[in-house]
């Protein structure tokens, strides 16, 4: 019985682990500020200008 017992707790302390990454990554993923979207390379316009 104590093994039974011990495979719980086990389980639900990876379950509580999983949980708690899972969490973790979703902060570090919010906490990062979102990159401008600026391409590389522009273009003039034809017909702009002068």
């Amino acid at each position: 019985m104590s093994r039974l017992i011990a495979a719980a707790l086990t389980v639900v302390a990876a379950a509580l682990l999983a949980v708690g990454a899972a969490f973790g990554i979703v902060a570090l993923l919010e906490a990062t500020p979102d990159q401008p979207n600026t391409p590389l390379i522009t273009y003039e316009q034809a017909g702009q200008g002068s």
